[in-house]
């Protein structure tokens, strides 16, 4: 599948297609859900998807899974010298000259090149990455959010430009800038999901995503979090606080969804089945009574392949529309008189 994915997007040169299977390699095995949606896209656009998840997947293993002993100035070093090779690559079109794929962050990394060459084939906006790495970087020394506004702020970077990146590559029916806020949205709601999901691992890594005045309002701060994390034991007061926390992100998808509409037809059954797909987490969420503290919320397998099948069906119906649209097409070019050019 990798190599028609590469054939279909014209990625010939072969250091790029390396690239480009390394970033496919790490959605498969970090993104499960956004890997399975990935794979309604139509074939050619694959690839770009999955550069942009590869080089967010890197710059957030930076930032926690790359080596738990390093310190905050180290990632913070890391992070930088990454941004440095993306803005170079985004120059040029290229990584650095130094040794390619290096795992510590130094050198031509894989990601870059295949996600500077996406950002030239889409015209994807440079400062969309500057901002994601942004937030990244205050992932190092901010561990909680005083209000939601403070945490819209930071997933500005960490999640609505992931939307705004998504958007040229998925194509839409409408102007960008229409189609550009519910896009960002998307974004925001899908990190949302991820945040009330993993409360309980954040927490491990001495952080809390949700907003503190949210927890206030409930009774909740940081001290009982961790009494719940550390015993097993359950509060009202807790579940009283990820319920509203639910609410609120079901929110930000009831204002996200309308830009769906908005999208080509052939990417709209991917992106329906991610929306889908991420929605389920909230309904496990609320199905095992919001024990988030204590275990992880997952979509069963039997979701997921019905919601996978109704996306191929939407892809067909896509293709039959499309296929329809250009019989109609040609039958009005040939009715045409042949006199001076089809316009």
């Amino acid at each position: 599948m990798t190599r028609r994915e590469l054939d279909a997007a014209d990625i010939t040169d072969p250091a790029l297609r390396v690239a480009y299977t390394h970033c496919r390699r790490l959605n498969a095995r970090h993104g499960r859900t956004y890997f399975l949606a990935t794979r309604l896209l139509p074939v050619e656009r694959r690839s770009a998807v999955h550069a942009l998840y590869g080089f967010a997947r890197w710059a957030d293993d930076i930032v926690d899974d790359l080596d738990r002993h390093r310190t905050p100035d180290e990632r913070d070093r890391l992070l930088r010298r990454l941004e440095s090779d993306l803005a170079h690559g985004l120059r040029t079109g290229a990584g650095t000259n130094a040794a390619a794929g290096t795992r510590d962050g130094a050198g031509d990394q894989p990601v870059v090149r295949a996600v500077a060459d996406t950002a030239s084939r889409y015209d994807i906006e440079h400062t969309l990455f500057a901002d994601f790495l942004a937030s990244m970087r205050s992932d190092l020394h901010i561990t909680d959010y005083p209000t939601y506004a403070d945490l819209r702020a930071y997933m500005h970077g960490s999640a609505a430009v992931i939307g705004l990146q998504m958007l040229p590559v998925l194509g839409t029916v409408t102007s960008r800038e229409e189609a550009a806020p519910h896009a960002a949205d998307l974004g925001v709601a899908f990190q949302l999901t991820n945040f009330l999901r993993d409360v309980g691992e954040d927490l491990d890594r001495g952080r809390v995503y949700l907003p503190a005045d949210l927890l206030a309002a409930h009774g909740v701060d940081r001290s009982l979090l961790e009494w719940s994390r550390r015993t097993g034991r359950a509060d009202a007061r807790i579940r009283g606080a990820l319920v509203a926390a639910e609410d609120m992100t079901r929110k930000v998808y009831r204002s996200a969804e309308p830009g769906i509409a908005m999208l080509d037809p052939r990417t709209r059954p991917c992106i329906r089945t991610a929306f889908t797909l991420y929605g389920g987490i909230l309904d496990a969420i609320a199905e095992q009574d919001y024990s988030v503290l204590h275990r992880r919320a997952v979509v069963s397998r039997g979701r997921r392949a019905a919601t996978a099948a109704a996306g191929i069906v939407g892809i067909s119906r896509a293709r039959w529309g499309a296929r329809a649209s250009r019989r109609t097409s040609t039958a009005g070019v040939t009715a045409l008189p042949r006199k001076g050019p089809v316009r």
